[in-house]
């Protein structure tokens, strides 16, 4: 037994003290943690089948879970049913549950049992797929399957990936390596103090997700030097203007260096038109990023291989399976065309500590953007496109298409509703219109209703939303289009039937209704 003497004891309370012995020091025995893992099997099954009983998001205030938490850390363990019970009691009721049946906002969510599973199996191998030598499945898995979903999406194959946790943190990638194309001696000399470099801008639509700004803030382009391109009635990026925009600027002294377009774009899913724009950049010697973290997934349904038009004349493409492809959160590849270009933006020589594990393989995938550290994500896509196939995953995309129509189709049957954007892939946008105010009495009498302001409109659309959210039944999400506040749903949980989406449409035109009323 180890003995510690009082000069090295933590308390100094004793001379010596015996410490617990080695069994108690290790790990959990082995029959007790056999029995916590089928009573968290369990709990998980009936979690997932009990899931419609609960409410999908709280309608608590900030600070109601911390208030019911302890203020410090506990001094010593506790039993793992308390702790499961805690879970019960405290955290369950505190989420919103993107699982949930009628949880219909965002892009829906597409946790499945075999995505479960696979996240369930990478924890107790817990590697770090660094460097190929730190564990050549994670390695090899991870090229695998981004080939896989390559192939998938009809990507040439002078395209490779890397996987990241999110098309944010890929975007920045992406746009690090035109960085670099456009002056290539920033990384090693960055961009302060330089008087042989213009200011850069970087192009993408008025309804692009703000991945682009945070990017440009991150690299020390600036995010005023991200330009919003206005987009046409179909909330596409105008390529007149942008091809306008970009003279103007050069004229300015600006060097124009990347152009990020959208297929499916956050509020509407809309796709830009991706061939011409890969034209001007080809005549612009410009970078154009793909950004198809949601649409990029429905590009293995024959019907959508019009996304992917243009595609192949891109310089680097992000698609997120966890948005369409049924990997549980976090998976995101972005994909380069000649991915030896990500990498001499990245590479380092290793620390020394590194060195023996780097000198054996062709790809070690820290060498293909900041981190170093890097979780074993291709294992729960390998598990879930196994389990699926393709043809499963497709016939699940093809039926949150079938969905985002159903509901389309009872918006346009109903008078008081009426679409907002034409329906694209799983998302749904639609608006509240038929809204009536009194007008005041006066001495003939009490006048006749007038329809409501567009602002009254917005104000109401934003509050069936609010009021259906509060309520813990569904939850829907709210966006702007045109300046104006409409409802929006996205479809792509396996676990939402048209029963489901049904239930949900009542709910909004009763709660439309009773709003109109009480206004």
């Amino acid at each position: 037994m180890l003995i510690i003497s009082k000069s090295a004891s933590p308390t100094g309370q004793t001379a010596t003290k015996r410490m617990k012995d080695s069994q108690s020091l290790g790990d959990t025995p082995p029959e007790e943690f056999r029995r916590q893992l089928h009573e968290l099997a369990d709990w998980i099954a009936d979690f997932r089948e009990n899931i419609e009983s609960l409410h999908v998001a709280p309608n608590d205030k900030p600070g109601t879970i911390s208030a019911q938490l302890p203020a410090q850390a506990p001094e010593e363990g506790e039993p793992f049913g308390k702790i499961l019970d805690d879970v019960d009691r405290l955290i369950v009721p505190g989420m919103a549950h993107w699982s949930h049946p009628m949880f219909l906002g965002y892009f829906g969510w597409t946790t499945t049992a075999p995505g479960i599973l696979g996240e369930i199996m990478s924890a107790p191998l817990n590697v770090n797929a660094m460097t190929w030598r730190t564990c050549p499945a994670a390695t090899e898995l991870e090229t695998v399957v981004i080939d896989w979903i390559r192939q998938w999406v009809r990507l040439p194959k002078d395209f490779d990936g890397v996987v990241y946790d999110t098309a944010s943190v890929g975007i920045m990638h992406a746009l690090a390596v035109a960085r670099e194309q456009a002056a290539p001696s920033i990384r090693k000399l960055g961009l302060a103090g330089r008087s042989d470099l213009p200011p850069f801008r970087i192009y993408t639509s008025d309804q692009a997700h703000n991945a682009a700004e945070k990017a440009a803030i991150a690299l020390g382009i600036g995010k005023d030097n991200v330009r919003r391109v206005p987009s046409d009635s179909e909330f596409r990026m105008e390529v007149s203007v942008l091809r306008k925009t970009i003279t103007e600027d050069r004229q300015s002294g600006f060097k124009p260096i990347a152009v990020v377009a959208t297929a499916g774009t956050t509020s509407t899913a809309s796709v830009d038109p991706i061939a011409k724009l890969a034209r001007l950049c080809r005549d612009e010697e410009m970078w154009l990023h793909i950004d198809a973290a949601y649409g990029g997934g429905f590009a293995i349904l024959p019907e959508f291989k019009w996304i992917t038009e243009g595609w192949s004349d891109a310089d680097s493409i992000i698609i997120n399976p966890h948005k369409s492809l049924f990997v549980p959160l976090d998976f995101s590849v972005l994909y380069v065309r000649d991915l030896e270009r990500l990498r001499r933006v990245f590479t380092l020589a290793p620390p020394d500590v590194l060195r023996g594990d780097t000198m054996q393989a062709a790809r070690n995938y820290m060498d293909y953007g900041i981190q170093l550290g890097r979780r074993f994500r291709a294992l729960k896509a390998w598990v879930i496109f196994r389990s699926l196939g393709r043809e499963g995953i497709a016939l699940r995309l093809r039926e949150s298409v079938r969905l985002a129509h159903v509901l389309a189709d009872w918006i346009k049957s109903d008078n008081c509703f009426e679409l907002a954007a034409s329906v694209s892939m799983g998302v749904v946008c639609f608006r509240f219109v038929h809204a009536v105010v009194p007008t005041r009495r006066d001495d003939a009498g009490p006048g006749s209703p007038t329809p409501a302001t567009e602002e009254t409109l917005d104000k109401l659309n934003s509050e069936i939303v609010e009021r259906i959210n509060a309520s813990g039944r569904a939850y829907l999400t709210q966006t702007k289009l045109r300046g104006r506040t409409v409802m929006r749903i996205g479809l792509g949980n396996v676990l939402t039937t048209e029963e489901h989406l049904r239930k949900a449409w009542e709910m909004i035109r009763e709660t439309a209704s009773e709003l109109n009323c009480e206004g």
